[in-house]
């Protein structure tokens, strides 16, 4: 555990993990079981609200019976049996609702410009503390560590959801060191091949990746049956969507479809199409023409607003952040106050236009996912954001 970025978690959680990850429960390390109140083979839950994540009416009074790790039974607490030696939980007054599943997280966080300290143990715990049972890392500057801790928690060895373990981010020269940049589409394939063969579970392309790459990169994670997601710049949304991207990342933030003049595989700015979008009309023909686009290709969108809200004036302040070290939190107090000043930030009318937009796209029928992006100049906290 880091002991530089984050302080120590030393308070035990009641937690149902690993127990509810899977049916075949995993023989629980010394590292774990101080974190696992519950390790009964047959659980109920008995007179709990339940909120089943479909947007129906909470269920009142019910009783939910798990049996090696899978729900076996929902029903109202009156009529249910609960089965004999079964581990029985009076949770009156208490809510059950499904695990959080977040789709752009990390295992990192910024101390400074450009500079991420990883925190795999402290983190895997606060997400799996703030609900998170099973994620997936948007982009990895660890290499093997991000690889490695998934494997750990799975096998039991390690306190934490279920990772979805992204390789290194797939991207081309760029300004950031930590990155391997790709020379050519036969490079991305390869790049491809060697980190699905060394364990990764799914692949990022970054802001200077081009479409040639790009199409070599889908091509042999499709080929391997994993899938990618792409934070892009350099590509458009469209252009990613007909070379068969399975998501994309940030909502429509950093979209360079409608920056006029673009030209093919070139970043315009690190803003991504930033500009382009103060003043623009989530109404407008062009974006209703992206969205249905991006839907008849069977893209999913990810929505990060928390990432963003840490630069938009007049937006909570983050909540956690006495989990982080002085020196972080003193960083993070002073943006938070830098950006509250700042009446003329472009993220005012920004950040109401992605929701619009993304918005638009889930009732068009998109698949609008989730996820926190603990980047930026700081204040995303694992677990406290994911509840945000």
């Amino acid at each position: 555990m880091s002991t530089t970025t984050f302080r120590a978690l030393g308070v035990p959680a009641l937690l149902l993990v690993p127990t509810l990850l899977t049916a075949q429960r995993p023989t629980l390390s010394a590292t774990v079981k101080p974190y696992v109140a519950v390790d009964t083979p047959v659980v109920a839950l008995t007179h709990v609200r339940v909120i089943d994540g479909t947007g129906t009416a909470p269920k009142e009074d019910q009783t939910l019976i798990i049996r090696d790790g899978n729900i076996a039974l929902l029903g109202a607490a009156r009529s249910t049996r609960v089965p004999e030696g079964a581990q029985v939980m009076d949770l009156t007054g208490k809510s059950v609702i499904p695990g959080l599943v977040m789709m752009h997280e990390h295992l990192y966080y910024p101390t400074g410009p450009g500079v991420y300290g990883a925190d795999y143990v402290s983190f895997s715990r606060l997400y799996l503390a703030g609900g998170v049972t099973s994620m997936r890392t948007g982009g990895n500057v660890g290499g093997y560590a991000d690889l490695n801790l998934a494997a750990a928690i799975k096998a039991g060895n390690q306190v934490g959801p279920w990772i979805d373990a992204t390789a290194p981010y797939v991207n081309g020269p760029s300004p950031f060191t930590q990155m391997y940049a790709l020379k050519d589409s036969a490079d991305a394939r390869r790049f491809v091949a060697f980190w699905a063969d060394a364990g990764a579970t799914s692949f990022k392309a970054y802001m200077n990746i081009t479409r040639a790459e790009l199409a070599a990169a889908v091509n042999e994670a499709h080929k391997r049956g994993l899938k990618i997601t792409g934070h892009l710049c350099s590509v458009t949304y469209r252009e990613a969507a007909e070379l068969g991207i399975d998501d994309l990342e940030h909502g429509f933030f950093v979209a360079t479809d409608f920056i006029q003049g673009k030209q093919p595989d070139v970043c315009p700015a690190p803003t991504g199409g930033m500009p382009a979008l103060v003043g623009f009309d989530a109404k407008s023909p062009e974006f209703t023409s992206l969205v249905q686009h991006l839907i008849s290709h069977h893209v999913a969108v990810t929505s990060t607003l928390t990432v963003f809200e840490t630069v938009t004036p007049g937006q909570p302040a983050t909540s956690g952040t006495d989990v982080l070290d002085p020196l972080l939190k003193t960083q993070y107090d002073q943006l938070y106050t830098r950006v509250q000043q700042n009446t003329a930030s472009p993220f005012a009318k920004l950040l109401p236009l992605d929701r619009a937009m993304e918005l638009a796209f889930f009732r068009a029928g998109g698949l609008l996912l989730a996820g926190t992006d603990p980047t930026g100049g700081g204040g995303v906290i694992p677990g406290y954001s994911d509840q945000r």
